[in-house]
């Protein structure tokens, strides 16, 4: 057994940080005296020091930390962890390589507004459809996921643009989704709606910048005082391929948002 000042002395830990990591139940030690409070450590105690200290080192944090330590038993399953964090860093990589871009577009506000989008809406009647579908609730992330899933199902059988439906009116961590993908009749799950009349634009550029068309949306809906119903619907008319995601600036997505019958003016 070693105390904290012989453990830290070993484990190039200061007794600050192991009293720390002791509170955060990241690295508590094997026994501890009752009486003084004494902290001591064993072998075992060394090897997951020295596993927290391969981990500080590759940037996790502490809640990943502690996440991960009481389900990581064996050199496997540290394994399947560092390839998830691999993939996170990837993807701030990524998320973090167009923010000087972001950057340079909001400095000069007035041309950020000049270069809005000018968004056309009209009032259609969307037709029921034949699809393949899977409903989930979940993150907007993982659309893709699921969109592969379908494709893959469906194979060489389908026909238009895929689809979501969203069933909740509000942004949510855990949204209400489906996601669809129009197939000849025979093939079909389901419909994907009864006919509807909605408000409708297209979206021309990345999908983080989707809300707008929205706000155009229900800013229409608004001043034409339609009430929207849900499930809103995004058109995936032109997006990421398969494998490749290509130029977001030339996604083309059309929104369709269900209307009821005119509101009452000051309702």
């Amino acid at each position: 057994m070693y105390k904290i000042g012989e453990f830290s002395k070993i484990t190039n830990l200061t007794v600050k940080t192991l009293r720390y990591y002791d509170e955060q139940n990241i690295l508590t030690p094997s026994f501890r005296n009752e009486e003084n409070g004494y902290r001591f450590y064993n072998t075992a105690d060394f090897k997951k020091a020295e596993r927290i200290k391969l981990l500080r080192n590759l940037e996790f944090s502490i809640s990943e930390m502690k996440d991960m330590l009481g389900r990581c038993e064996t050199p496997s399953d540290l394994t399947y962890f560092l390839e998830e964090k691999k993939a996170m860093i990837e993807n701030r990589i990524l998320e973090e390589k167009f923010l000087p871009d972001k950057i340079n577009f909001y400095r000069k506000p007035k041309q950020a507004e000049e270069n809005g989008p000018d968004y056309e809406i009209e009032i259609r009647d969307i037709e029921p459809i034949a699809v393949a579908s899977i409903k989930y609730k979940g993150k907007y992330s993982d659309i893709g996921k699921y969109m592969e899933k379908l494709y893959k199902a469906a194979g060489s059988h389908t026909e238009g643009c895929p689809f979501t439906l969203y069933y909740s009116a509000e942004y949510s961590d855990e949204a209400d989704i489906e996601c669809c993908l129009p197939v000849p009749a025979q093939l079909k799950q389901a419909d994907a709606a009864a006919p509807v009349r909605a408000v409708c634009t297209e979206h021309k550029g990345g999908y983080n910048s989707l809300n707008r068309a929205y706000k155009a949306l229900l800013d229409y809906a608004g001043k034409h005082h339609f009430s929207y119903l849900t499930p809103f619907r995004e058109v995936y008319v032109q997006g990421p391929g398969r494998i490749f995601k290509g130029n977001p600036n030339n996604y083309v997505t059309e929104i369709i948002m269900p209307i009821g019958r005119r509101q009452e003016h000051g309702c």
